[in-house]
């Protein structure tokens, strides 16, 4: 990667961690930051370690799935190992502007496999919208308890079926692709929109997309559960209501973030946690931030230093050290 590349996302990633800086001190001013800091203090800290080993169980079967979308792209040689040291080192990427930034992890699938950026880039676009329809899977129980949600979830799934829908119709992909390569902003593209279409068109399939959704949905339940243990260690009173309550809450969020393209859903995504918490449970507005933070710590956080760890022990195969290669 040229120096200059390295700068640009270095100060995009740089961005993103100030704006969570100032999202997180928001959102405990919001609370009272005396109150919240009284319930972060009162947490039962003895349940947070299965909470961070949920979010690992959550990384583990979304890596899986990243190791079985280079598969159907064609990267049969990649090992499970590798693969999951490019999908870890990804993270970072997710808290950059707009997560512009995720896009250089279709480079970094080009130099480990030698499939095109393109169809790297298409593994990232499938990724995004399996995990989607994962969660909108787990707010449906949700949606349908809660009524009110259900504009939101209903123009969120239209959206992400049509799109898996319409790369499944090849003929009327490819006239799509054959009118945009005529637009002169996007002629010059052709080539890699039709790559991208044809690493699309494999991922989409109706068996790859059941397989990923699956993943995606038992990889996502394990981080609902996660955020149930961090409502019983502040006090919540357990149960199924309580646990049905923050699978959706969970789930319901991280759509709304990801629809944001704020940096790692910054903001919405707390926004709505704090929001639906304070709704759904009744809670006070200092314990639903303090639940937002811990939760967003052993998620989002948590998933941005491992990211950076490996960043820090594999600059040279990342394309992160000055002897990178450009692409």
């Amino acid at each position: 990667m040229p120096p200059n590349t390295q700068q640009t996302l270095t100060r995009r990633l740089l961005y993103g961690l100030l704006f969570g800086f100032l999202v997180m001190l928001i959102l405990t001013l919001v609370g009272d930051i005396h109150q919240v800091s009284e319930q972060v203090r009162g947490f039962r800290w003895s349940l947070y370690p299965a909470v961070l080993l949920l979010t690992l169980f959550n990384y583990l079967l979304r890596g899986v799935k990243f190791h079985y979308y280079l598969r159907q792209i064609g990267a049969k040689e990649i090992s499970l190992r590798e693969s999951f040291h490019l999908f870890v080192a990804g993270f970072p990427l997710a808290v950059t502007p707009g997560k512009v930034g995720e896009a250089l992890k279709g480079v970094w699938i080009h130099q480990q496999t030698g499939q095109s950026t393109a169809r790297g880039i298409a593994v990232v676009v499938a990724e995004r919208i399996s995990d989607g329809l994962a969660v909108i899977l787990l707010s449906t129980l949700g949606v349908i308890a809660y009524p009110q949600y259900w504009p939101a979830f209903a123009a969120i799934l239209i959206v992400l079926l049509g799109i898996i829908i319409v790369s499944q119709i090849r003929p009327l992909a490819l006239a799509l692709l054959d009118l945009a390569a005529k637009l002169p902003l996007v002629k010059r593209f052709a080539g890699g929109l039709r790559e991208f279409y044809e690493g699309s068109f494999a991922l989409f399939n109706p068996l790859t997309t059941l397989v990923a959704v699956g993943l995606g949905t038992i990889s996502w339940l394990g981080e609902g559960i996660g955020f149930y243990l961090i409502l019983i260690g502040l006090g919540i009173v357990p149960g199924w209501g309580t646990l049905s309550i923050a699978v959706f809450v969970l789930a319901f969020s991280t759509v709304v973030g990801a629809v944001s393209a704020l940096p790692g859903g910054l903001g919405a995504a707390e926004a709505s946690i704090a929001g639906m918490l304070a709704l759904l449970l009744g809670i006070h507005t200092d314990l639903a931030a303090a639940a937002t933070l811990l939760i967003r710590f052993a998620t989002l956080w948590f998933s941005v230093a491992l990211g950076l760890l490996v960043w820090t022990f594999s600059r040279e195969l990342l394309g992160l050290g000055n002897q990178g290669s450009g692409d």
